[in-house]
């Protein structure tokens, strides 16, 4: 089989290069998702941690040991809190390996008496790797830092 005199094989792997910038971002944006979505749940969070660390290196797990040492997932339980995370946008630049990624989001943090908005925005690079199960987009993220959580506003309820 040839598509426009080129087998069929090449032709597909081109095609999966040209989505490469979508699989970046993606990768990222699940990344987030999984672990700064939280609700009051212990089997919640720690899917979803156990979930979103598969997608980093050592670097995000040292957020999360200090994050839990620090007592903050206790926290999220004891108080019923709802933390959802809302992605604005994701910045790759593809044109040096390994990739610099810029995330901006905004976090809502809901708690009985209130609502806190923060602003988040982090920094990693992304490396290439093995596809698999865990980890569809075939990226590892490394040297991840969170450079902004501010609050915005805070709403009473």
């Amino acid at each position: 089989v040839l598509d426009n005199g080129k087998s069929l094989m090449l032709a597909l792997s081109q095609d999966l290069s040209q989505n490469r910038p979508v699989e970046a971002r993606e990768h990222v944006r699940r990344f987030h998702e999984l672990f700064f979505t939280l609700s009051p749940d212990k089997n919640a969070i720690e899917s979803n941690i156990n979930r979103a660390l598969l997608l980093p290196d050592r670097s995000a797990c040292n957020y999360y040991k200090d994050l839990s040492e620090k007592g903050y997932y206790n926290r999220v339980i004891s108080g019923n809190i709802n933390q959802s995370i809302q992605i604005d946008s994701v910045v790759c630049n593809l044109n040096a390996y390994p990739y610099q990624v810029a995330t901006y989001a905004s976090q809502m943090i809901i708690r009985e008496s209130n609502i806190t908005e923060r602003s988040l925005v982090t920094h990693c690079k992304l490396l290439n790797s093995v596809r698999s199960d865990n980890n569809p987009h075939g990226f590892i993220i490394e040297g991840f830092e969170i450079k902004e959580n501010k609050d915005i506003r805070v709403l009473t309820r």
